[in-house]
């Protein structure tokens, strides 16, 4: 069955320039109604079908506290990868931020279970010199909830502008001190997406997932973008197949720079952020 979007119009030149100037001041934009509800239920099936693989394999799944894993995946997991990957919200953004070179490093996502404890404020990786010198932001993760996110699920929480903070003070580049906390608690925003939203950000951007005191689970699809020369595919392992390639338009494999192969094999979770692990919770 063909997937299709919700038929966004076009992002004009004003709403760009609006919303790329938003994202370099918050470190956070979002864009609701990308997609249709059917389209983002097909992508909760899928997620909880790799979830499941993954779970069932050692390292498969890293855990970023208690009951909260990450799983990194390969495009052709998701039967609307197509679809995420040329959304022309999606493209627009990227282009004005990154260049019209940017590349796809990352498919995975995030499932914070019932029982999930708030994480420790982090971001998700230093500080590139190129952000510190030149204020110029050359990655970007794009989010798609799977499920209505309801206050009791754990929401996503973020402190918008602390990505530009530059993180001296920061435990491996990535963890405030600790008593830098109430700052970051009285910037901070908790996010509500509901089934066919996007978000668009800069991981730098101080954030954490908050406990989950619901019995359901909140997943998160998570695709990476970089700038040439960002490094951060280092990090992952997408690859696809020489038959899933020829399924894609010329439009998505532009950006998609990984290995071309005969088969794929089960990633191993290898995007541990150190620190998240210990499940050190905030008080």
């Amino acid at each position: 069955m063909p997937v299709h979007h919700a038929a966004p119009a076009p992002l004009s030149a004003d709403e760009l320039e609006s919303l790329t100037a938003r994202l370099h001041r918050e470190g956070i934009i979002g864009l609701p109604q990308a997609f249709t509800r059917d389209w983002v239920g097909r992508l909760g099936e899928d997620i909880e079908t790799a979830f499941a693989e993954a779970r069932g394999r050692e390292n498969g799944a890293v855990g970023r506290g208690p009951n909260r894993f990450y799983v990194e995946i390969h495009p052709e997991q998701l039967s609307g990868f197509a679809e995420l990957a040329s959304h022309p919200w999606i493209t627009a953004v990227a282009e004005a931020v990154l260049g019209p070179e940017y590349r796809i490093v990352e498919v995975g996502f995030d499932v914070p279970l019932a029982g999930a404890i708030d994480q420790p404020w982090h971001r998700d990786f230093p500080m590139p010199e190129e952000t510190a010198r030149h204020r110029k932001l050359n990655s970007l993760a794009v989010n798609v909830t799977a499920v209505d996110t309801e206050p009791d699920m754990g929401p996503f929480e973020i402190a918008p502008g602390t990505h530009w903070e530059d993180g001296g003070a920061f435990e491996h580049g990535m963890f405030p001190p600790r008593e830098a906390y109430p700052r970051y608690r009285e910037l901070a925003v908790r996010k509500f997406p509901r089934m066919g939203d996007i978000s668009i950000r800069s991981a730098l951007t101080v954030h954490r997932g908050t406990a989950n005191h619901s019995a359901k689970s909140r997943p998160v699809l998570v695709l990476g973008l970089d700038a040439p020369g960002a490094g951060n595919d280092a990090r992952h392992d997408t690859a696809v197949t020489h038959e899933f390639w020829t399924t894609l338009p010329d439009s998505v494999r532009a950006h998609l720079d990984c290995p071309i192969v005969d088969s794929l094999r089960p990633i191993t979770q290898k995007h541990t952020i150190e620190g998240l692990v210990m499940g050190e919770s905030e008080s």
